[in-house]
């Protein structure tokens, strides 16, 4: 494996481990459930992507001829895309119902819309 190659595999490395921790500090800071949810879903969701991405250039660089690595990083990375909006989005609205509210006044509520009460 080349120099070159490696230094791409730890920039993506590097970058996904600064997003997700980037979303740690987030859940640690946010004020309310909301920012947490924000912060524990969408910024984590990005560092996995190059963290998957690192080990898809890996797998590339050091000849792995098994398919089922490449298979298992992209169906890792696809559920990975497709759970946490739908999880963020049904924990958010679970918190709503149950009268968790965000510390700031809302502009936009859609929720209270959809709520047939």
């Amino acid at each position: 494996m080349s120099m070159t190659i490696r230094v791409i595999i730890d920039i993506l490395l590097a970058i996904g481990v600064f997003f997700t921790l980037v979303g740690v500090l987030g859940i640690i800071r946010m004020p309310d459930v909301f920012g947490r949810l924000q912060a524990s879903t969408c910024i984590p969701s990005l560092g996995n992507i190059f963290l998957i991405a690192g080990g898809i250039v890996y797998a590339i660089a050091t000849n792995v001829t098994e398919p089922g690595t490449y298979v298992k990083l992209a169906v890792i990375l696809l559920m990975v895309l497709l759970t946490n909006p739908i999880s963020g989005h049904a924990l958010c609205k679970a918190a709503y119902k149950m009268g968790a509210l965000p510390k700031s006044k809302m502009v936009i509520d859609d929720y209270k819309e959809d709520d047939p009460e």
